[in-house]
């Protein structure tokens, strides 16, 4: 099943089921997608019961599938990104036996085809291609092996950052904030069900194909994580209860042979190029750039549907 919200005017929009080719939809019996993973036991069977779809599908006309969420928790689970940024920001971080991850800002999820407006060019401005979750109401304390129950819907998630400001605000130890604006996310939210044997582990293994300016950039592979999903989830609700509709990311998609199959940021690639040559070649995005992102299956299929934003001056 694959869901995603339409633009009705309001912040959280209009609910509707997406047929199967992507093309056409239906509108859901359910007002908003915070309703339904409200009431995900409900709302699930409602929401897969339908098998009409008349009316024709404008991706142009759509919000992110959760417009605006409660709360927004992004790990860090690929070894061969962490590693590589600790090394290019003179870094060295306790080592955990846990995932790492942040809070970051969830009042606003761009559209998929938004313009993204940003403070300055000057700031390194950066695309991130990630997988995230959308989770049912988490109790407290809920382990890894009972977290895939909370797990409703899985998405694509581009995590917009300012490079220029992250390596000031990790080095304080206190968080980021102004180095990391709001996310946006591609057209679908899908149940784990629309991966199939693609979803292993609570890990998707997908391509995740990302052109930046119509040129080719990245296409890693999305199921080596060090930690998957279930891990991600117990990890932040260790402490506290996580509401339904609590968005959870992967981090930076990123491969151990990355100068093979390229990155799913700018600051990989410049990393990369720090390690290899001694300083960064490639610069980072300027008003009017573009970043297409398209996780696919292997029979080419693409779940989510493609991201295509613009970055545009605030």
């Amino acid at each position: 099943m694959r869901l995603a919200t339409l633009n009705n005017g309001t912040k959280d929009g209009r609910l509707i089921v997406v047929s199967p080719d992507g093309a056409h939809y239906a509108p859901a019996p359910i007002e908003t997608m915070q309703a339904a993973l409200e009431d995900w036991g409900n709302a699930k069977p409602l929401l897969a019961a339908i098998t009409d779809f008349p009316e024709s599908l404008d991706i142009e006309q759509l919000l992110a599938p959760l417009p605006r969420a409660w709360q927004w928790l992004d790990g860090s689970v690929y070894p061969s990104h962490g590693a590589l940024m600790d090394k290019v920001l003179g870094i060295e971080p306790e080592k955990p036996n846990a995932p790492l991850m942040y809070q970051g800002v969830s009042d606003t999820f761009y559209a998929p085809r938004a313009e993204v407006p940003m403070a300055d060019e000057a700031l390194g401005i950066d695309f991130e291609g990630e997988f995230g979750i959308l989770t049912t109401a988490v109790p407290m304390g809920t382990p890894a092996a009972k977290a895939g129950d909370h797990i409703a819907l899985i998405v694509q998630i581009n995590d917009w950052s300012l490079r220029k400001l992250a390596g000031p605000e990790m080095k304080t130890g206190f968080g980021w904030i102004q180095a990391k604006p709001p996310c946006g996310m591609a057209p679908f939210a899908v149940t784990p069900d629309e991966l199939g044997e693609n979803w292993r582990n609570f890990r998707p293994a997908l391509h995740l194909n990302v052109q930046w300016n119509g040129a080719q950039f990245g296409n890693a592979y999305g199921e080596p994580m060090a930690y998957g999903f279930d891990d991600l989830l117990a990890h932040g609700a260790r402490t506290r209860n996580l509401v339904a509709g609590t968005v959870i990311g992967s981090g930076t998609v990123s491969n151990e042979n990355f100068r093979e199959v390229g990155s799913s940021c700018i600051a990989e690639r410049r990393g990369i190029e720090i390690v290899d040559e001694g300083a960064p070649r490639t610069e980072f995005m300027t008003y009017g750039d573009t970043v297409r992102m398209e996780a696919t299956l292997p029979d080419g299929h693409a779940p989510f549907g493609v991201l295509e934003q613009k970055v545009v001056q605030a």
